[in-house]
């Protein structure tokens, strides 16, 4: 099984970028695509559709928005955090569309689109940590459930200093303070591994890279895309790479697909 990440910063504007992808990636199973920044009933299921996908959509109005593109019919599909947990206390944090959750044979694959946090110290910066809080709370419902589960997408944080490609000062920066790095923390110690370091211990690896000065021409990115595995499915999983081609194109996405295989 072959599950790929990807925020494509719109989905009507990068179709053709999505759709020539799956074409040249064929034995990717399901492509989980954050920022699709398109209300549902606008959504462009006939180009998936036309190659033989299923689409299961989360959307909102030009921001956020999440959908699963499948190969095969999906099992138990799930948005935000209140179709798990049931009524939450703070439903604002459930306003966004930015979760949602499928059965794939018998993995449990969770597409999330993590808050940027915009500033440290802002109220976007607040929402973020408590957003983060609540994931933990979902994804041990889930847990509970399956012991097989796949977290993956736009995390917005940079775990690791190797993560980044010039750590100075990432302290004081949005996606890299100690209070991102610990709350993200807290949800993966639920028992979640990042699969890429099975496979790649050195640095040098990003899966988004800022429009501005040049930041793909001189690699100057950061890995803020994941796909974090339970105990289970890590065992099984025999590669994960960062597909950097589509991010080479004209007017591209500023991140690019990650992709996870699992026997």
């Amino acid at each position: 099984m072959k599950i790929a990440t990807w925020n494509v910063n719109s989905v009507r504007t990068r179709i053709t970028h999505v759709c020539d992808w799956l074409q040249a990636n064929p034995d990717v199973d399901v492509l989980c695509l954050q920022e699709t920044k398109v209300i549902d009933t606008d959504f462009p299921h006939t180009p998936f559709t036309d190659l033989g996908y299923q689409t299961y959509i989360y959307g909102q109005k030009s921001y956020n928005g999440v959908a699963l593109i499948s190969r095969s019919p999906l099992q138990d599909i799930q948005t935000g955090f209140a179709a798990v947990l049931g009524e939450i206390d703070d439903p604002s944090l459930d306003e966004q569309k930015r979760l949602i959750t499928a059965k794939c044979g018998d993995v449990q694959i969770v597409n999330m689109y993590v808050p940027n946090g915009s500033e440290v110290g802002s109220e976007k910066y607040e929402y973020k940590l408590r957003w983060l809080k609540l994931l933990k709370a979902y994804l041990q419902a889930l847990l509970d459930q399956n012991a097989n589960v796949l977290i993956c997408g736009d995390f917005n944080v940079a775990i690791a200093d190797l993560d980044i490609y010039d750590p100075k000062g990432r302290e004081n920066k949005v996606m890299s303070t100690d209070i991102e790095r610990e709350a993200l923390a807290e949800v993966l110690n639920l028992g979640f591994k990042d699969i890429f370091r099975k496979f790649e211990a050195a640095g040098g690896y990003y899966s988004w890279w800022d429009y501005r000065s040049g930041g793909f021409q001189r690699n100057r990115g950061w890995r803020i895309d994941y796909h974090f595995l339970t105990e289970s499915l890590y065992e099984r999983a025999t590669a994960c790479v960062i597909d950097i081609e589509p991010r080479k194109l004209t007017q591209p996405s500023d991140h690019t697909p990650v992709i996870v295989t699992i026997d």
